[in-house]
């Protein structure tokens, strides 16, 4: 698909609709790309919600190394009580 300027598309629809017809739809065009672009633009990230989720992501890293180690000490404490009562 070939980008089109505006200037060309009205240029393209002046002479097949005439002048007032091709500035009409171009600015309606122009406006519908605007608008569309206004509504996406807040679907984007930016820096601070990026900052945001890399935070998230440290924390829940230090809250899954955390529970591991709560999690070795357990099985330890098992498999000691384990070997020690089987005697």
């Amino acid at each position: 698909m070939s980008n089109i300027t505006s200037i060309e598309m009205y240029n393209i629809l002046k002479i097949k609709l005439g002048d007032k017809e091709a500035k009409a739809l171009t600015e309606y065009v122009e406006s519908h790309v605007e608008k569309s672009l206004e509504k996406e633009i807040d679907r984007l990230a930016n820096k601070e919600d990026l900052l945001k989720l890399d935070v998230k992501i440290s924390d829940t890293k230090a809250e899954i190394i955390k529970w591991m180690f709560i999690f070795w000490i357990g099985q330890v404490a098992v498999t000691l009580a384990i070997v020690f009562f089987r005697k």
